[in-house]
């Protein structure tokens, strides 16, 4: 890629009680995402434009629920917004078929009609269930997104993918559904635990890894002060991630070419949550930092990168406080069965592997890479070092 995603990577003067807006300027359904400070007791003001009729469902989990539910609430209410409320179990195993089912139920409980709207007030679990949901009751109700992980903030609230895992792998069964708006409230982030924003940290390196080689070389620079809690610093890491998102998905809304990019490190990543069984013992973001450097071992393997990029790619995670080899996740795990998983991913084109890497800063997309390649580099991240 030559381009750079972006090439402004000072945190800029923006005054802190600002709202940024990135725009989506995605086929049919362009849409803005909103990213700043207390915006979920502004969230009625924000919504109430983007609503064909003043009824709304918030659907979210017990944790975040705890936390954020009565805000949300009184602040649509107080836009004169009629509001339920479903909540469901946190946690990656909610993404099913069965919590799918009783989501869409108690929907058309609540006698839900097509102009009315769900909210998805959440992480990445709630966002990709509720806009699969709103995407298939009374085939295709509006819906928008309150993303309130780091990661739902800079990946999976933007561009549209929705979806459930099935015993076979994760999100193979869904649908392209596009929020109508995201509200980003950077507050939501100093309740997150430190392990949550380490993951959503990763989905932010991505985008580094991905294009943007000098966002890349400030992420190195900056990771505290993102993790650490410094609003500038967060509010342009999520920014400029979203940016980089907004353009790919603008271009290629279907994932029918470009779009594949943003899926580095998922391909290695998903293998990982499928072979420990989805239990909470990997969060999506730690597998995705794994399946990173796993992606720069294999682009040094074909000769696309420089073994200082691998390392300085490790080092960052590892900077960041994660685990950045296979051997750390679990004693169970095998090449074998990491092969056998991947052999299920999505992006697999008459039963060869299609994998993205690359130098840092050039991601590109690799179709039919030999298996013994990619087992010789899941073989590597296995591998304990010695004593």
């Amino acid at each position: 890629m030559t381009d750079p995603l972006t090439s402004d990577h000072g945190t800029g003067d923006l005054p802190q009680d600002m709202a940024e807006t990135v725009h989506v300027p995605v086929g049919g359904h362009p849409y803005d995402i909103v990213i700043g400070e207390g915006l979920i007791d502004r969230l009625g003001a924000l919504v109430r434009p983007h609503l064909a009729r003043a009824k709304t469902v918030i659907v979210s989990d017990a944790t975040v629920a705890d936390l954020y539910m009565e805000r949300a609430v009184n602040s649509l209410e107080k836009a004169g917004i009629a509001c339920g409320h479903i909540i469901l179990p946190p946690g990656e195993a909610s993404k099913s078929f069965a919590q799918l089912e009783q989501l869409t139920d108690t929907l058309l409980d609540h006698k839900v009609e097509r102009r009315d709207c769900i909210v998805a007030l959440g992480g990445g679990v709630i966002g990709d269930l509720a806009g699969f949901a709103s995407s298939i009751v009374l085939r295709g109700m509006g819906f928008i997104q309150v993303p309130t992980t780091l990661l739902a903030q800079v990946d999976s609230s933007v561009g549209g993918k929705t979806g459930i895992n099935t015993r076979h792998g994760k999100n193979l069964i869904g649908s392209f559904h596009q929020p109508r708006l995201v509200v980003s409230d950077l507050a939501v982030l100093d309740t997150l635990p430190s392990r949550e924003l380490q993951a959503g940290f990763a989905e932010v390196v991505k985008y580094g890894l991905i294009g943007d080689p000098a966002f890349f070389a400030w992420l190195e620079q900056n990771a505290g002060p993102v993790l650490g809690g410094d609003r500038a610093a967060q509010r342009h890491a999520v920014a400029v991630s979203c940016r980089a998102k907004a353009r790919i998905v603008a271009e290629d809304e279907r994932e029918n070419g470009r779009r594949a990019l943003l899926n580095l490190g998922h391909t290695f990543g998903h293998a990982l949550e499928a072979a420990l069984g989805y239990d909470g013992r990997l969060l999506h973001g730690e597998a995705v930092a794994v399946g990173c450097v796993m992606a720069s071992s294999l682009a040094a393997r074909l000769g696309l990168a420089h073994h200082d990029e691998c390392i300085r790619v490790e080092r960052l995670f590892a900077a960041a406080g994660m685990k950045t080899r296979a051997h750390q996740l679990a004693d169970t795990l095998s090449a074998g069965d990491l092969l056998a998983h991947m052999a299920q991913d999505k992006k697999v084109e008459n039963d060869r592997l299609v994998l993205i890497s690359g130098p840092i800063g050039d991601a590109r997309i690799l179709r039919g890479v030999e298996t013994d390649i990619v087992a010789a580099v899941l073989e590597d991240s296995l591998k304990h070092p010695a004593a």
